[in-house]
């Protein structure tokens, strides 16, 4: 019987440099290139998918990266994994939409759909329907919009509706986002430039055709199977934290996607994708200083490979959120801030020599450079970051 491989933690980390286009010699010049390399860029907080485009590009620029979010659509956003807004590639889109998407779409419609019974204010599917056609009457008619341009003409989008009645809770919301949010949800329409700069999630919509309907369980196999080409070795609780789907629908999806087992250094079981055992190149000496919510650090459910225990707490909030982090070969060392005068300041929280230092402070310089006047702040906001802002 063949020997099982086994991956250290330095493997692991190499692969990390590479696959995520982190070392100098990988990084590329696409943000669709980046977007696939991770399988997705976390964008809850918009500026998340910038900067993690800018850490790992040699020339792609705020416009060019815009360019192929929104006039070339390269790049579109989905609510996903996790239900968990992310900027996927085009080609992509559709297995995340089947794998995933698709379910929270569903989820959404009907929770809105409850609301509305519990309102008792007439509203219905029939309305809901009717409403969603005059959306993307109003979309094809202009173009793009933001949620409050379609309300100041659609009647319907203006309506009120009392949410959790009768509970401590209780509040009266319009419609408008929670409408715009579930066609969005189903594919119909998407978040087109936002009504500010590249750090706003102030989105404009545009009209959008539905992803192709996929079968699920062969969506979630080509998801899983990419997924382990950038994150492999990896465990199926990983999988399963990433994905956010139920245990069997990610052991089925292994299954299916021929995932190959493999042994981490501390004796746990994992997975690669089919057949990737072979080592990974060496790379050259990195640093990067990646935004919170970056998919290197939120990849894993369990990152004590690239990631000291002792370092969790000033890094994450209090919902598990990490903030902007500095790395070293594979490895979290510190975390990084920007101050109201636009300085990027950063701090170890390991201490890896002279060379990783300036390495860092290189990085640091290319960042603020690339940033040019523009102001940072992280949706979520952890203890080393607040600090080193203020300092």
């Amino acid at each position: 019987m063949p020997r099982t491989p086994t991956f250290t933690t330095a493997e692991r980390r190499r692969r990390l440099g590479r696959r995520h286009l982190l070392a100098p010699s990988a990084r590329t010049t696409s943000a669709a290139t980046v977007a696939d390399a991770l399988v997705g860029l976390h964008a809850t907080d918009a500026a998340t998918v910038f900067l993690s485009v800018a850490a790992r590009t040699t020339s792609c620029t705020v416009d060019g990266l815009e360019r192929e979010m929104y006039d070339d659509v390269a790049l579109v956003r989905l609510l996903a994994m996790r239900n968990t807004l992310f900027a996927v590639t085009r080609e992509l889109a559709p297995y995340v939409y089947a794998s995933t998407a698709r379910a929270i779409a569903a989820k959404e419609r009907k929770a809105l759909l409850k609301h509305f019974a519990e309102d008792g204010g007439g509203l219905d599917a029939a309305w809901l329907e009717a409403t969603e056609a005059e959306v993307h009457a109003l979309l094809a008619a202009r173009g793009s919009a933001s949620g409050s341009e379609l309300a100041a003409v659609s009647e319907a989008l203006r309506t009120r509706i009392t949410i959790f009645p009768g509970k401590r809770w209780e509040t009266v919301q319009g419609v408008a986002s929670r409408v715009l949010r579930v066609m969005a949800a189903e594919g119909r329409i998407r978040r087109d430039r936002p009504r500010g700069t590249w750090t706003s999630s102030q989105f404009r919509w545009t009209a959008s055709e539905p992803w192709p309907d996929l079968p699920a369980a062969e969506a979630r196999a080509e998801l899983a199977r990419r997924w382990l080409l950038s994150y492999g070795p990896a465990t199926e609780a990983d999988l399963k934290w990433w994905t956010g789907w139920p245990l069997t629908d990610a052991r089925k999806a292994l299954a299916a996607s021929a995932a190959t087992d493999v042994r981490l250094e501390d004796g746990g079981s994992a997975y690669v994708a089919p057949d990737d055992t072979a080592p990974e190149p060496e790379t050259e000496p990195w640093a990067a200083l990646l935004p919170g919510l970056d998919p290197s650090a939120m990849g894993w459910a369990d990152r004590s490979f690239h990631l000291a225990p002792e370092h969790r707490p000033p890094l994450f909030d209090r919902s598990g959120n990490i903030g902007p982090t500095v790395w070293w070969n594979g490895e979290i060392v510190g975390g990084w801030a920007q101050r109201p005068d636009g300085a990027v300041v950063w701090r170890l929280l390991a201490d890896r020599g002279a060379k990783a230092a300036a390495a860092v402070e290189a990085e640091a310089a290319r960042l603020s450079a690339w940033m040019g006047g523009a102001r940072v702040t992280p949706r979520f906001r952890t203890p080393l970051e607040r600090e080193l802002s203020t300092a």
